[in-house]
């Protein structure tokens, strides 16, 4: 069967990421003795050099990890509420939603401190070992992707007049990023180089990875973010506004490893991270699913497909969230799904209908109630957060003046059978200004909170706002066999059960999984609930389609209601995946040719 890129095959290591030299630099560390969590480590934070129109270290991170013989687990990087941001000060400042932009939108960053914790407690390498590759890129330069010069150049304006520490770093000398030339960002080259020289006499490893740690939560850069959270700064509001991030939200708070949300379906067991993040909506649509789905290929099957989404999406908009005890076994249950799935009629549904788990009556933010039919969302696609205002009508800039962005994937297993998948995201470049004495900006995870009280998803000082990172694992007889992930804000778990499906339909590949096959085949999403991001709009009944999807299919869509849009043939779903086969040891990888710059390396 045809494929944009062979599945790799090998037995030393595999890794796959959304950018080239992430997944080299990460291969590389396996070259070099390291193992899957080494390996991570190092992509991650040059994610962070090459993609920080993606990704940063003040952003956030959810980790899934299977250490060979071991217990999957979940390390949570998803920092929570500062205790100053209450619903009450954000509504005495007049605003009804949490800014899309600025430092009222930045929880306690989370990423920096998960990959410390992963390092020290699962990792080989020493810190400077794994922070080479990206010092190395930040400080002699890297060829930089198209997308990151035009990110930058739509938000020239902001940056210009209001941002100009952002302009410093990404508009030298008047000029954004360029393809071809190198890009260099050597105030974070610095911010490691300095912290590699305060730690260095630390100790031994895990002791220099500690005293990382505190310098990031109470040293020269917890120093640097609460100055920067206390400088005002345009948002998405139109005004001028200061964080709530203290110096004692930087000190009192950590990554933590927790048990994971899990689903037993056709024989396989899938690992997700709890419901602060978006992870259950997977597992649910799996439990959506019926014994007997309809044939491969047919209108009647992504029918059903888009039905269950759009119900375990509304579950999600009702029931998720860290501020409240979440029903999460009885939104799991099999009669629980099986009323569920009595809804899914014959026509599209442009309603959002959550259930009453255990009798519980629904409650919805009052942005979660648009009228069946009406667009919200202006020019902008769901799950793809909105990050900066500048002039309207630039390109790439919706009519309300925003800008988008995304989010990365990293996946690694190695020849002892560690396995690792990572969703970093957050700390864009567009989301906040670039702290001046570190390089990189705040986060803006914030957003995904309502203002509303009395929700799941309720911004609450001390609890993570929901996120839609959501990494995968997937297990055989108990065995991990395959860590995989995509970008795409709400649509990654709509664009990671196709991948599933697909993987679990296909024949094998040179006697294993056909992980490329799956990556390639055709997919979609649909947008009829909440968008996680501001200005949190929802386009009810639309479904986005890749233009190669059979005629007939959108033709039998359409017949049903549901309201097809036609996208690039390569726009949906930008899966990252690597696999091991516990009976012969034989790894695999396959990454995203979507946007040209995702790559799986191994050997």
């Amino acid at each position: 069967m045809f494929t944009t890129r062979p599945t790799l095959q090998g037995t030393f290591g595999m890794v796959s990421s959304t950018h080239w030299l992430a997944s080299q630099a990460a291969m590389a560390v396996l070259e070099g003795g390291g193992n899957a969590y080494d390996a991570a480590v190092a992509g991650a934070f040059v994610l962070h050099v090459v993609e920080p129109h993606l990704n940063g270290p003040a952003g956030e991170v959810p980790i899934l990890l299977a250490p060979a013989g071991g217990e999957v687990r979940v390390l949570c990087g998803q920092g929570v509420a500062p205790a100053g941001a209450t619903v009450a000060h954000y509504r005495g400042l007049g605003l009804d939603l949490v800014p899309g932009t600025g430092p009222l939108a930045a929880a306690v960053p989370g990423a920096f401190d998960a990959w410390m914790m992963l390092l020290r407690d699962h990792g080989t390498k020493s810190l400077a070992d794994v922070l080479a590759h990206a010092v190395a890129y930040a400080e002699d330069g890297h060829p930089p992707v198209e997308r990151l010069g035009e990110t930058v150049e739509t938000v020239r304006e902001l940056f210009t007049t209001e941002w100009t520490s952002s302009a410093a770093v990404y508009l030298p000398g008047g000029r954004a990023p360029r393809p071809g030339e190198l890009f260099r960002n050597p105030a974070l080259a610095a911010t490691w180089r300095r912290l590699l020289a305060e730690t260095a006499g630390a100790g031994d490893r895990e002791a220099q990875i500690e005293a990382a740690r505190a310098v990031w939560r109470s040293g020269f850069v917890a120093e640097a973010l609460v100055r920067q959270a206390g400088r005002p700064t345009l948002d998405t509001s139109g005004e001028h506004h200061t964080g709530t991030l203290t110096a004692d939200d930087l000190a009192a708070w950590s990554a933590t490893y927790e048990a994971p949300a899990a689903y037993d379906w056709n024989g396989w067991t899938v690992c997700k991270a709890g419901p602060w993040s978006q992870g259950p909506v997977l597992l649910q649509q799996l439990a959506l699913l019926p014994p007997e789905l309809p044939p491969h290929g047919t209108a009647d099957r992504l029918h059903l497909l888009i039905e269950g989404c759009k119900l375990a999406m509304a579950d999600r908009e009702a029931w998720y969230g860290d501020a409240a005890d979440v029903p999460l076994a009885e939104l799991l249950s099999a009669g629980y799904n099986a009323g569920r799935r009595r809804l899914v009629g014959e026509r599209a549904s442009s309603e959002l209908r959550p259930g009453s788990p255990g009798g519980r009556f629904p409650r919805l933010s009052a942005h979660a109630h648009a009228p069946a039919g009406e667009a919200e969302f202006g020019a902008l696609g769901v799950g793809e957060p909105t990050l900066a205002r500048t002039a309207a009508g630039a390109p790439g800039v919706g009519s309300d003046g925003g800008t988008r962005g995304d989010t990365c994937h990293l996946d690694v297993v190695d020849r002892w059978g560690n396995m690792v998948a990572a969703t970093p995201s957050g700390g864009w470049l567009q989301s906040n200004p670039v702290v001046p004495e570190l390089g990189f900006p705040l986060g803006t995870r914030l957003q995904m909170a309502w203002l509303d009280e009395g929700l799941p998803n309720t911004l609450t000082p001390g609890r993570r706002p929901r996120t839609t990172l959501t990494p995968s694992l997937a297990l055989r007889d108990g065995v991990p066999v395959m860590a995989f992930g995509t970008p795409g804000g709400d649509q990654q778990d709509q664009w990671q059960l196709h991948f599933l499906l697909e993987v679990a339909r296909r024949g094998p590949v040179r006697g294993g999984l056909d992980l490329q096959g799956a990556v390639d085949a055709p997919n979609w999403h649909n947008e009829s609930f909440p968008g996680s991001f501001y200005p949190r709009g929802m386009r009810p009944g639309r479904v986005v389609l890749e233009s190669r999807t059979d005629a007939a299919v959108v033709d039998g869509l359409r017949r049903r209601g549901h309201d097809v849009v036609l996208g690039h043939p390569w726009s949906e779903g930008r899966l990252c995946a690597v696999a091991r086969d516990p009976r012969t040891g034989v790894l695999s990888a396959a990454a995203n040719p979507r946007g040209m710059q995702g790559y799986a390396v191994g050997r």
